[in-house]
């Protein structure tokens, strides 16, 4: 089989508007939740997320802004840092090349602003007011055809869409189309932009949000007093290429994608299964893709939400599949800063996963103050952690009963 690495990062999210600017706030443990701004929360039961902060005339011009939901203009702008850290101009390459050159991007909930916005118009004004761009706008493979569109991306190209697993999902079929030789590069993550009055109330309803009003202290996975996520939004994308087409271009390489694992709970549409078996046999699968034993893994990017079933079940799976090990593992949350991505959850999470591997530190879980029974791991409270990576898993799990686990790790 074909191996595969990632070559280049790009992201925006609500602690930066690239790498640069929020690997070392997400380093520093800084918060990213603040009172949602974008739209009136009187009647919401909740008034706080962790919303991007990105001027879309910065990036986009005028009349675009009425093709764009923010999901697809967040993956276009992150794709543009990924490719320009992976050096990689598709401008100067052939179009020959480029028929190797795909895109794999997932989303959980796709266009909702677009249809929010004209849903309110539609009844406003009547149905003769609905945009013409609306159906390409709100759809949601918008954010892989859009990217393929901007940077002549010819290869295979799709969307997946399984909740919180979105970009997990993407990502493994990125892996898989340059490991079976499909594919020579892909530009592979998540976008999305849920942040909105009625995606809010519906998470809140469902009982699924913290329902803290100290935004600072609203996010706090593993902890024993923890109560819910918060709604974050963004968007992560890696550059992934097979490792000798990297090579012979001089690239410089984060990580090694090794392993992939996906399975189902098959037991519920939200709640997890509380053994963890689940999630215990995608990180399974992944090790086994990746031909690892446990002890070969240092790092857990967790999925950890902060919401009390998932933290422990999650925890439970660790260490039904890495036993006495799972003791010397380092476990952080990324949510904790960012809040809960959803679709796109996975791809800032493996950004994340590939920088920790790339410079030896990992990143603490923030608001980790009061441990819980059930959370019995090393979440790296307090403080980041120096820490040589070898290999590293982001788990990802969404509602549908969703796995996913990637592996990755230094080059051999």
């Amino acid at each position: 089989m074909r191996r595969v690495v990632i070559t280049g990062l790009g992201t925006v999210n609500a602690l930066g508007n690239d790498v640069a600017t929020s690997w070392p706030r997400i380093l520093a443990g800084e918060n990213g939740i603040g009172p949602i701004t974008r739209f009136d929360t009187k009647d919401q039961t909740v008034k706080i997320s962790a919303e991007v902060k990105l001027d879309p005339l910065a990036h986009f011009e005028s009349p675009d802004l009425r093709k764009l939901d923010p999901f697809t203009m967040w993956a276009l702008v992150a794709t543009g840092q990924a490719l320009k850290d992976a050096g990689v101009d598709p401008a100067q390459v052939s179009e020959e090349l480029r028929e190797r050159w795909g895109c794999i991007v997932g989303t959980g909930i796709g266009g909702i602003t677009g249809i929010e916005e004209q849903f309110a118009g539609m009844l406003e004004k009547g149905p003769r007011r609905v945009s013409p761009h609306f159906v390409p706008k709100i759809m949601a493979n918008a954010v892989s055809g859009q990217v393929a569109i901007k940077n002549g991306l010819l290869g295979t190209c799709f969307t997946t869409s399984s909740a919180c697993a979105s970009a997990g999902h993407a990502i493994g079929m990125a892996w898989r189309s340059i490991q079976w030789g499909e594919s020579d590069l892909v530009v592979t993550g998540g976008s999305e932009s849920a942040t909105t009055p009625l995606s809010l109330a519906g998470f809140a309803n469902m009982k699924a949000l913290s329902t803290r009003e100290d935004p600072a202290l609203a996010c706090r996975p593993f902890d024993k007093d923890r109560d819910g996520f918060v709604m974050g939004e963004g968007c992560g994308i890696l550059v992934f290429e097979e490792l000798e087409h990297a090579r012979r271009r001089g690239a410089r390489i984060y990580a090694e994608v090794k392993g992939y694992g996906s399975t189902d709970d098959a037991h519920h549409i939200t709640a997890p299964e509380k053994s963890g078996r689940g999630p215990a046999r995608a990180l399974r699968m992944a090790l086994q893709h990746a031909r690892l034993d446990p002890t070969a893994v240092d790092y857990i990017n967790a999925h950890g939400t902060s919401t009390p079933y998932n933290d422990a079940i999650e925890s439970r799976a660790i260490r039904l599949v890495f036993g006495e090990h799972a003791g010397r593992l380092a476990v952080s949350s990324t949510k904790s800063m960012v809040g809960h991505l959803l679709g796109a959850s996975a791809a800032v999470e493996l950004v994340v996963t590939a920088l920790s591997v790339h410079h030896g530190v990992v990143h603490p879980t923030r608001n980790y103050t009061t441990p819980d029974p059930e959370c019995d791991l090393d979440y790296v409270p307090g403080a980041a952690r120096q820490l040589k990576v070898r290999n590293a898993l982001s788990n990802s799990l969404g509602f549908g009963g969703h796995n996913v686990s990637i592996c990755i790790g230094q080059v051999d």
